[in-house]
This record gives C-alpha cells, structure tokens and sequence, in this order.
C-alpha cells in the first residue's frame, strides 16, 4: 500500500511538472521579444501596409489615376485600333501606338464595364468614364507625396505565427503576396499576438536585395526606402524608357554602328529633320563625331554622363548649330537591324536611326 501510494505521488508530481514545463513554453511564446513581436498600432505595422498598398501608377497611361488599377485583362481602344492588355508588359503596345506618329492627338478609349482596383485591394465594377473619372478625383496629383512605398518590395512567402489571447488558440499563416499582407495586417487587433517568421528580404527600388534578420531591422529598411527613388507618380508615361540605360550602353550602340541618320529633329517647334537627308553621323569611342553628306565632311565631338532616364549627351558639330546641346537620352531601341537612339530636351527632339546588326 505504501509502495503504491508512493508511486502515486510520484506520478501526480510528474505531472504537474509537465503542465508547469507546458505553460512555461506557452508564455515563452505570449512573452516574445518586443523586436519580435507585430503591434497592430506599431510603426513597422503601418509601413509593412503601406509598401504591401495596391500601387495605381504603374498603369496611368490607362487611368491618369495613382491610386487607382484597372483590372487586366482590360480591352480598349487606342487611336481607333482595338487591342487587349492582358498584362502590365502590354502597356506598352499602347505607348507604341501613341508614339507612332508626334503630330497626332493620342485618344483612349475603354470597352465598359471595367473593374477598378482601389488601395486597399477593393474591386470596383464601373460602367462608364465618368464613374472612372469620379473614382480617380479621390487620387493625389502628379508626384504629390502619398502614402505607398513604391521603394521596396518585400519578397515572399512570409510565415506568421498568432496567439489569441480571448481564445488560447494558436495557429501559423503563410503569407503569399502584397494583398494578403495588406490585409493581414488591417485584420490585426490588440487581442493576438504575432510574431514574424525571420529572415525576410526586401528588394530596393536599384534591385539591391537586402535582410532583417528582426523587426527592428525590417522598420529601419523601410524608413530608409521611403520616398527614395522616384515613384513615377507622373502621368507621361514614356519618360522612363531608359531605366536600364548607362553610358557604356550609349557608347556600345553609337560606335557598333555606322552611318548614323537623322530621322527626327524639331528645335523650336520647327521640323528640320527633311533638311539634313543624306547627311550620316559616324561616332567614335573617343569621342569625336564625324558627318559627311556626300560632298561635305563636318568633324565635331560628343560626350555622355549619367545613368538611367538622367543620362546627358552633349553634342557640338560647330558647323551644324542645330544639333549643339546639352540632350537628355531618352530612349535605345534596338529591334533586329534597326537601331534608334532618341534624344529629348523639352519638345526639342533629335532621333537618330542606323540600320546595322
């Protein structure tokens, strides 16, 4: 009897230190560290949501509207050519049309009813441009200051671990893309607890990808991407064709090539590109420029600084004072043998063409 009332005790003793070794586990876990831990009130909370907004400007040359997404696929009408965008890259089949010709009035139009997506991933359904245009009125201007982080994309899946202190349930969530984060997030209240699955990387707007290892990390790279890059929050939307574009690129494209020709040139309202047929431009790694026209031959220099849509190109031809200037770069295009370099001040524009491989 004695024997048994002993192991009894032993057994009632275990026990309460496996329910005392279980709870301490479960308030290792309520208690986490403040720099693991996700308020719904904290600073990082509020930029988490704000880099995971739906961004409206990616597709302003469909809307003129920051805040606002058009569903894809979407089919309009552009300059009297019906076309369907099925993706982001097809808005550029609409930049092709509009740039086709530089004297015509480039005109939109959509096939209505259209769904509108606003920044908090709510789905409009609309049925003509005045409900559009009514939606868009709640947008910001152009490059006014709004509240999405369009610097940094933070990279999936993150896993997220809850405690809900009015029920002790705990579950695990595995968040896939910026809409389930932005919505995770609003969810959030002070009853539950979460805590973040780390490491997690953040590509910044120059593709730099870097980690928080900790939500003070994850807060401190968020600060820093905030309004630190140019958010395009324009509505011109073929002032950014050369955000690949460098000098060696410039230089790699003018030299290879021969025989240069003037296919565009407007200074000052006037086209003069039909007074320089037959005239070819021959560039030098060196920098030297040399122009014949089958009788004469004009010799002058050229030059090149900056990065991406600020690249620079200065050009002086003493005898061709039409083509002396300080030139922004805005586009290479390269398709097959035809080769363009297009060049920009204003509504100045010089656009050579060469037809090398």
């Amino acid at each position: 009897m004695k024997k048994s009332l002993k192991l009894l005790s032993l057994m009632v003793l275990g026990l309460m230190l496996l329910n005392t070794a279980c709870r301490s586990e479960e308030s290792e876990f309520i208690e986490a560290p403040q720099n693991e831990s996700l308020d719904a009130s904290s600073r990082v909370a509020d930029l988490l949501q704000r880099t995971a907004q739906n961004d409206g400007s990616d597709d302003n040359i469909l809307d003129n509207a920051n805040c606002l997404d058009i569903e894809l696929p979407v089919t309009v009408n552009v300059n009297g050519l019906d076309i369907t965008i099925d993706s982001e890259e097809d808005l550029e089949l609409i930049e092709d049309i509009f740039d086709e010709f530089d004297d015509d009035i480039d005109e939109l139009e959509f096939f209505f009813p259209i769904t509108i997506v606003l920044p908090d991933f709510t789905e409009v359904t609309i049925s003509n441009f005045d409900e559009l245009e009514d939606l868009a009125e709640d947008c910001l201007g152009e490059n006014e200051e709004d509240d999405d982080i369009e610097c940094a994309d933070i990279q999936y899946p993150i896993e997220a671990s809850i405690f809900d202190t009015n029920n002790e349930l705990i579950g695990t969530l595995s968040i896939e893309d910026d809409k389930e984060l932005y919505l995770f997030i609003e969810d959030l209240d002070d009853t539950q607890i979460v805590t973040i699955g780390f490491p997690i990387s953040v590509t910044l707007s120059d593709g730099t990808v870097v980690e928080a290892s900790n939500l003070d990390d994850l807060e401190e790279i968020l600060e820093d991407a905030d309004d630190d890059c140019d958010e395009d929050d324009d509505y011109d939307y073929d002032d950014d064709d050369c955000e690949n574009c460098n000098t060696e690129l410039l230089t790699d494209v003018l030299t290879s090539c021969d025989d240069w020709y003037v296919d565009k040139l407007e200074r000052n309202d006037m086209d003069l590109d039909d007074e320089y047929t037959g005239f070819f431009f021959n560039f030098t790694v060196e920098g030297d420029i040399e122009v014949t026209d089958g009788i004469d031959t004009f010799q002058g220099s050229w030059m090149s600084e900056g990065s991406g849509n600020n690249i620079v190109v200065t050009i002086n031809i003493p005898d061709l004072p039409d083509f002396n200037d300080e030139w922004v770069l805005h586009e290479i295009e390269q398709e097959g043998d035809d080769n363009e370099v297009d060049l920009r001040i204003g509504d100045d524009r010089l656009r050579y063409e060469s037809d090398c491989q």
